[in-house]
């Protein structure tokens, strides 16, 4: 079939494989738009997108608007002859002439089962949630924050071990399938818009920083799903025994719930390198700890190090 001229806009990693696999089957991408580069780590030095690299290395004409909605983002789309507007994980709201700036509109490749987490950290919220699939909603795009009616779908296991980098991984790769296997019925005006229903409505505002906190007074099997939802950032915390205002990173090897008994937040016992703790219903093996300004070391070797035996509280 002979493809749509495309403009692509993404910005994180996530996006990546969708711009990659438009690419890699000869799709036309006339335009690539990213975020600005953003300072980033410890030294606050520009970090640029994901999807500026790709750009940049596969010769691809690329705008990184610091403004949007003023009008010069869609011009210069139309200067470079863009037929299908294609975004993932873009970050930003986009005005009505670029949503309606072709004939085949503006779609966007949406990590979620849509009505299920609209909006910026679906797949964080959905692990956090402690949901059993996850997915990618292709998305006839309008100006609502995720509202627009689904035109296809595919559906992801979320597994026990799954945290929000691998997760993403996963839906990444699907999306790009989906997104190339709808795109001749797309253009060929074979799939139907079904708009979304109320029913399952949830939204998945932008992860701040302090969530990772972890309530000891939770079930142990939330607590490990919070874990894993935290990685790579902000990452799950807890203060230790005697903190001092200090706060500690949790990570764990995988699933695994006990039957300990012990007041909540307390190590209730030692298993090679993992410790495990009481919490709100049942007990959570925790595998390792990382204090501030350090790598993170075996749990028991940490706590082992500070000389905190079986009995201490965390939290």
């Amino acid at each position: 079939m002979q493809f749509p001229k495309v403009a692509f806009i993404g910005s994180p990693q996530f996006a990546v494989a969708s711009l990659a696999a438009l690419v890699e089957a000869g799709v036309p991408v006339v335009a690539v738009v990213c975020q600005p580069d953003k300072p980033a780590g410890r030294g606050n030095e520009l970090r640029a997108p994901a999807v500026k690299a790709y750009a940049l290395a596969h010769n691809l004409p690329l705008l990184q608007p610091v403004k949007v909605r003023d009008g010069a983002l869609a011009t210069w789309l139309r200067a470079q002859g863009t037929q299908l507007v294609v975004v993932a994980a873009y970050g930003r709201i986009l005005g009505a002439d670029v949503l309606h700036l072709t004939s085949l509109g503006c779609v966007n490749v949406h990590a979620s089962l849509l009505p299920r987490w609209r909006g910026a950290s679906p797949i964080t919220r959905a692990i956090a949630a402690g949901d059993a699939e996850s997915g990618v909603c292709l998305m006839q795009m309008d100006e609502g924050l995720d509202t627009g009616p689904e035109l296809a779908r595919v559906t992801v296991p979320i597994a026990d071990t799954d945290t929000t980098a691998t997760l993403e991984t996963k839906l990444a790769a699907a999306g790009a399938q989906l997104l190339l296997r709808s795109l001749p019925d797309l253009v060929a005006g074979r799939l139907t818009p079904l708009p979304q229903p109320m029913q399952g409505l949830t939204f998945a505002p932008p992860l701040q920083k302090q969530e990772g906190r972890i309530d000891w007074h939770q079930p142990a099997r939330q607590i490990h799903a919070l874990i894993r939802a935290m990685q790579p950032w902000p990452c799950a915390t807890t203060a230790p025994p005697d903190a001092h205002g200090e706060v500690w990173k949790v990570f764990d090897d995988g699933l695994a719930l006990g039957r300990h008994v012990g007041d909540v937040g307390t190590i209730v016992a030692l298993d090679n390198d993992a410790v495990w703790v009481a919490t709100g219903q049942g007990s959570l093996r925790v595998a390792s700890l990382q204090r501030p300004g350090k790598r993170a070391m075996p749990a028991t070797e940490v706590l082992r190090g500070m000389r905190w035996p079986v009995g201490s509280r965390l939290g």
